[in-house]
This record gives structure tokens, sequence and C-alpha cells, in this order.
């Protein structure tokens, strides 16, 4: 007896045409969620034209025109080109204030990020009065640059400060901080050091935070010591919140400008001038101000900043390849 194998076809079910009054509902629905977003961005693309798009094109315009105070004001100034730059980059205060800008990041960026990881690793403990301890080591961040520019001006004074006077009692003589050409630049670096420190450490502590307990257990079951704890497990899995930590801290102190203008101005001889408050004096610290110029050495500075930022972004992808 044959059997003939029977194949069975699958049926298909014909969808039922969406009604046209249906089709518009979800039209409108569509529409309606595209408006709301644009409504959520037009506040944010308002910001950005107006506080960062605007005046960096006006920054670029002035360092590219010949302007006076009178042309400032009636917005006729003579186009120049890359004269200003070429001022610029021949002027003698040039080379110094790369110079100091270089190290004053370089130097505060170092020991911020190291005392700030220190003291991160030593809160995570959680012991007794941490909690307190690290909302007092918040104060220098929350007060006033002002606030803390004067008092290191006052502490550092070579009459009446405190510094000189523990340097005198330990047998040491005065040392002229704020006015030598040897330690006027030093001076705002340990300054800005002990301002950012806060920022650093609260960072660093939150990514210590987010490390699993159970990666320490099981390094500790390896042997490994404490040493070796933190340097093949916590800097490694810190490294992404290491490398934002220190971007933030580059482009933020790249452009420090208030603290080394309200204890030093820049000075004596421009021993602590950098490009931050050279393009300042360039533009408002002389009785007849260079826009031009000082607009220049501000461009220079916001190209400083974003090739240290193309880089990071660069080494990130590489991490993330890798």
């Amino acid at each position: 007896m044959s059997m003939s194998r029977v194949t069975r076809t699958p049926v298909r079910t014909a969808r039922a045409p969406v009604p046209a009054q249906g089709r518009e509902r979800r039209a409108a629905r569509t529409r309606s969620g595209q408006w709301a977003a644009w409504a959520f961005l037009a506040p944010v693309v308002v910001y950005l034209l107006i506080f960062y798009a605007y005046p960096l094109y006006r920054n670029v315009e002035l360092s590219l025109r010949n302007y006076t105070v009178r042309s400032f004001v009636q917005g006729d100034a003579p186009f120049a080109g890359f004269a200003n730059y070429a001022k610029v980059f021949a002027d003698a205060t040039f080379a110094p204030a790369l110079w100091h800008t270089i190290v004053f990041t370089v130097v505060s960026l170092a020991f911020q990020f190291t005392i700030g990881l220190a003291l991160a690793v030593f809160f995570s403990r959680n012991f007794r009065l941490s909690a307190t301890l690290r909302a007092l080591f918040l104060v220098p961040w929350l007060l006033p640059l002002i606030v803390s520019a004067s008092t290191w001006s006052w502490m550092l004074n070579s009459d009446s400060g405190v510094v000189n006077a523990a340097l005198s009692w330990a047998g040491a003589g005065p040392v002229n901080w704020l006015t030598s050409p040897d330690w006027s630049l030093w001076s705002v670096i340990i300054a800005n050091i002990w301002i950012g420190i806060p920022f650093n450490l609260v960072v660093l502590y939150s990514g210590l935070q987010a490390i699993p307990s159970a990666v320490y257990e099981a390094a500790a079951l390896d042997g490994a010591g404490a040493w070796q704890r933190f340097w093949r497990v916590t800097f490694p899995l810190l490294r992404p919140v290491s490398a934002i930590t220190v971007l933030l801290g580059l482009v933020y102190t790249l452009k420090v400008f208030d603290i080394i203008w309200i204890m030093t101005k820049g000075g004596p001889s421009g021993s602590s001038s950098t490009f931050a408050t050279w393009s300042y004096r360039l533009g408002f610290g002389n009785l007849v101000p260079s826009f031009g110029p000082g607009a220049a050495v501000g461009n220079l500075l916001i190209l400083m900043a974003l090739a240290f930022g193309l880089v990071y972004i660069r080494v990130q992808r590489r991490q993330a390849a890798a």
C-alpha cells in the first residue's frame, strides 16, 4: 500500500488595511513627539549658541582685525588676517608665558591627581568620621576663588604671612613668595593645587565605590598585598574615571586666571604670567588695549585645550578597541 506525502503550504493571513483615520492618528502622535523633543532641545541649543558659539565667533573675529577702542564701539575695524598672531609669536612674552602655562598645568595636575587619589583610597575604607573629614576636604572647592586666592596671598605675605612665620620659628629665613621671580610661579601653583584637590577626591572616590569588593577579595585570596591590589586591581579599573578627571582638570587648569591675577597679577616682571593672564593684560590691563593680540592669545589657549581633548578621545578609542 503506497502512501502519498501530503505537503502543507502555510496559509498567509492578510492583514486588514489600517484605516485612514488610524494612520492620521499615528502620524499626529509622531509629529507631537518630534515637536516635544525639539521643545526640550531648543533651550540647550539656544544656550550653546548664545554663550559658546557667538563668543567663540566673536573672539576669532577680534583676532583677525585691528581693533581700537573707537572701532570696537563702531565696528569698523580693518581686516588684518593673521597679523595679530604673528605679533603674538614675535612678542618676547610668548615663550615665557607658554612655558609658565605648561609648568603651571602639568605640576598642578600631577599633584592634584596624586593627592586626590591617595585621599580617595584613604576615605574608601569608611572608618569613623570618614564622612565628616571628607566633607571638610570639600571646603576649598566650595569657597569662592577670590576668597581662596586672597587667603593664600595673606598666608604667603613676606612680612606678615603665617608661612614665613612658621619658617622663622623653624630657624629658616623668610621667602618672598609673591614678590620674587624665583618663587611667584610656585606660589600660585601651590594655591591652585590646594583648590583642585577636592574635585579629584570627589570624582575618584565615586569611581572607587563602583569597583566590586569581590574583586579585592579574589585578589587577596591569590596572595596579593595591599600595594599589588592597588596597582593590579584599583588603578586599572579606575582608568576610565582617571582619564576623564585628568581631562577636566587639564581644561580647567589651562584657563586659570583669577588665582594668578589676585595673587601676583602675573608678576613680578612676568615671572608668573600665563596665556590666560597675558590675554587679559593685552585686552584690558593697559590704557591702550590691544584687543586683536589679546583675542589671538585666547584662541591659542583654546587650541591647546582642543588638542589635549582630541588626544584624550584617541586614547579612549584605542583602549576601547583593545
